[in-house]
């Protein structure tokens, strides 16, 4: 099972890696992999980085196609991006990635000096995507049991735009990637065991 995802994935980020991201000055790929780069750098648990390393899987493997600055609806790439990983990883990373613009319009909402921070590509998707939160949107986000680790992703992933950074490609990730495959494996068969 872990092969095939990583199969999967390394096939995505070898076809992305001179695709522009978004209006932003890096490809799609640098910017993932500069966000789960600066995530390991900071000592973020294993969810989170390969969290950070997915978060936009769905622009290149959903069906609407990638995000442009003359859009005028919302692709929905996190839900994309969720359903094509959630078989293989524990809820917190797939969690992080359906969630991690939600936790845009969250922090938007919440934390004064956020929005004034997002680049005009952010700020563009973020008028799509609903705008910041209303408070009983944001009161409920709140209570997410993974908030931390998703909010985590969030500010990676807006951290993960510098050109020129120097970071590790897709396979230093593969290590990362198949133990938490493994761990949700196991927890899979212990689930069907108990339930037996």
């Amino acid at each position: 099972m872990a092969q095939a995802i990583i199969d999967c994935l390394a096939a995505i980020f070898e076809d992305v890696a001179t695709v522009e991201y978004l209006g932003e000055d890096v490809t799609i790929a640098e910017h993932m992999l500069q966000s789960a780069t600066l995530a390991q750098r900071s000592r973020r648990k294993n969810a989170v980085i390969v969290g950070a390393l997915l978060h936009d899987i769905g622009h290149i493997a959903g069906d609407s196609g990638m995000f442009s600055m003359t859009d005028t609806r919302d692709r929905h790439h996190e839900v994309a991006g969720a359903r094509l990983v959630e078989r293989f990883f524990p809820a917190v990373v797939t969690d992080c990635i359906r969630h991690h613009v939600a936790a845009k319009r969250y922090l938007s909402a919440t934390r004064r000096d956020y929005l004034e921070r997002l680049s005009d590509a952010s700020r563009h998707s973020l008028s799509l995507q609903g705008g910041p939160m209303e408070a009983h949107e944001a009161e409920q986000f709140a209570q997410h049991p993974h908030l931390g680790d998703i909010i985590a992703v969030r500010l990676l992933d807006d951290a993960g735009k510098r050109p020129g950074m120097k970071t590790p490609g897709f396979f230093h990730f593969v290590p990362i990637i198949e133990s938490l495959v493994e761990e949700h494996r196991r927890s899979q068969n212990k689930e069907t065991h108990d339930a037996a």
